[in-house]
């Protein structure tokens, strides 16, 4: 038997519903039978559906204000410390910020995303962003809403700005529990990590959220094992979920400041799958886009496994380890650090080889602002694979960064002054630099050219 919906609990209206409903059933009947189109026993039949959808929206409308004046006696009893201190309104989902007030998440985290620093209850400055669950209030809140008949969690599907739902946000708990447990655990629960991460932009702010996120998903890497105990492929895909979790600009400072962090990424870059290597690589370069970073990883010693991993030649890896060390070198600290460890070496090798010329040339100019770098160059033949470069790319970028180089080697070690000008004299490499190269380049061009004829013009008065 069909329900009657809205009209039951009435017995008048549930009446009139119910002979209104016999009444439009013959005139439909009337409407399909009939061979020609029976206007009249349309126009009665458009009556009945009206009269029908008017009895309906009064029994609505009588049971929406019914509900609603329930529900406002029963919030009005809702306690004070259950109430957002923003939104006023019952907490569903209360966290926890550094100064120990609590908020509703999303309400706290549309105030910190309008650019706010200060707790709006207390504006002291916070200092930190991460929100804490504050389970103790949600369990006495959930206790509340059945002692008094009120299905919060469970009538709405509840979501925050950020497009995440309760249920997503207990999965992000499931799994990082699991990367305690068992092997098969935790390579389920990292792939599933990697793949979220990934997919969601907004699953990346969870681990901003909570000081334990970040050192639970590193523990089967953390707890003292040895590189042999821990399967590639979990491994893999933990290193993946951090590069995944820092290219999230508000995580980047939580990531590498987590103790174990850069230590794990130093570790990676040295053994695993070469995909493990080269992306512990890109992690790096992505936390290395805050200054405070830059420092963090060049103390830590991370430059000398990047330039080993690029002196490997791994095709796959070498971008993203010259991006990394390109990006590290900014720092001034930093340069003497890969001076120290070899890179002047590795990468003119590479690029003697025409390996990522690209790449290798601008961290070779970055570096060669550090006399020890240009005397090393000087010293490894830096000179004549610059200027064969100049000769053969149609890189304007390459050809200015060679000959940037090349006018700190020779203004630097008088000695390479011949071979620029047997150069010169055979190719007009560097003439033809100053006529056509960029602004730049025709500046340091013209700067050798200029020093070139001053030392003929005094060896022909001599």
């Amino acid at each position: 038997m069909a329900k009657s919906g809205v009209f039951e609990g009435d017995p008048g209206t549930v009446a009139k519903a119910m002979e209104l409903k016999r009444e439009l059933q013959k005139l439909v009947k009337a409407i399909v039978d009939d061979e020609d189109v029976n206007l009249d026993a349309i126009d009665r039949a458009q009556q009945m559906l009206s009269a029908l959808k008017e009895l309906k929206l009064k029994k609505y409308l009588s049971l929406n204000f019914h509900n609603n004046h329930s529900r406002e006696v029963v919030f009005s009893a809702v306690p004070e410390e259950f109430k957002c201190p923003l939104s006023k309104e019952l907490m569903r989902d209360p966290v926890i910020v550094a100064t120990g007030q609590t908020y509703d998440r999303p309400f706290i985290q549309k105030w910190l995303k309008s650019g706010n620093r200060t707790c709006p209850r207390t504006q002291q400055v916070l200092s930190h962003t991460i929100l804490t669950p504050n389970q103790l209030i949600k369990e006495m809140i959930l206790q509340w809403c059945k002692n008094h008949g009120i299905k919060l969690s469970d009538s709405v599907q509840y979501s925050d700005e950020d497009g995440l739902t309760g249920a997503d946000r207990d999965q992000f708990i499931s799994l990082l529990e699991k990367m305690s447990s068992t092997m098969s655990d935790q390579k389920e629960a990292a792939k599933e990590l990697r793949l979220l991460t990934k997919r969601m932009p907004s699953f990346r702010t969870l681990f901003g959220e909570s000081r334990d996120a970040i050192p639970q998903l590193l523990s089967p890497l953390s707890q003292n094992k040895s590189r042999n105990e821990v399967h590639p492929d979990l491994r893999e895909d933990i290193i993946t979920t951090l590069l995944n979790l820092s290219i999230h600009d508000n995580n980047k400072k939580l990531v590498a400041e987590t103790p174990t962090v850069i230590p794990l990424l130093m570790d990676a870059l040295r053994s695993g799958t070469i995909e493990t290597r080269s992306n512990a690589a890109a992690a790096l370069f992505t936390l290395s886009a805050l200054d405070s970073n830059k420092e963090l990883i060049g103390k830590s010693g991370a430059l000398k496994p990047l330039i080993d991993l690029l002196e490997e030649g791994h095709l796959l890896a070498m971008k993203d380890v010259a991006s990394a060390i390109f990006n590290l070198c900014i720092l001034h600290e930093n340069k003497l650090r890969a001076v120290r460890d070899g890179a002047v070496r590795v990468i003119l090798k590479k690029i003697m080889n025409r390996m990522h010329v690209d790449e290798l040339l601008s961290i070779l100019a970055m570096l060669s602002t550090n006399q020890k770098a240009v005397e090393q160059m000087g010293e490894l033949g830096a000179v004549e694979c610059l200027l064969s470069i100049i000769r053969e790319t149609s890189c304007a970028r390459n050809k200015e960064n060679c000959i940037a180089i090349l006018f700190t080697i020779c203004y630097s070690d008088r000695s390479k002054w011949k071979q620029m000008r047997d150069e010169e004299n055979t190719y007009r490499t560097i003439s033809k630099l100053a006529e056509n190269g960029s602004s730049r380049a025709k500046r340091k061009a013209s700067g050798i050219l200029e020093r070139l004829n001053r030392a003929i013009n005094i060896t022909h008065t001599a």
